[in-house]
């Protein structure tokens, strides 16, 4: 497994989860998309098995603006992003509106 990710994609996966800023959040599918990967489950397997402690786990959320990590896990992402900022609705959600971040585009790729 460790061959698998050391791979480009995870590279990019990686490298792009890095960029997302303090403050923000950005979702499974927006990191997949940026870093040309198969889609939001792979983004999800690279955190689950990245040993780097230093990567902002923290700040990628479901498409709904929600924590997918249950019991211990998700109560401390919950207090990593309050820590920095971020706010959360009654219902536990956050505005992507107004705290999401939007990865650059990969070259050649226009939006659609």
């Amino acid at each position: 497994m460790a061959d698998v990710l050391e791979s480009p994609v995870y590279a990019r996966i990686y490298a792009t989860i890095r960029r997302v800023p303090r403050g923000r959040v950005c979702t499974y599918g927006e990191i997949a998309r940026a870093a040309g990967a198969g889609g939001p489950r792979q983004v999800g397997f690279a955190l689950r098995h990245s040993f780097d402690r230093r990567l902002p786990w923290h700040r990628i959320l479901n498409a709904a603006g929600q924590i997918r990590a249950p019991g211990a896990s998700g109560a401390r992402q919950r207090a990593l992003l309050a820590a920095e900022g971020v706010r959360f609705t009654a219902r536990g959600r956050i505005d992507l509106r107004r705290f999401g971040w939007v990865a650059p585009w990969p070259a050649g790729e226009l939006p659609r």
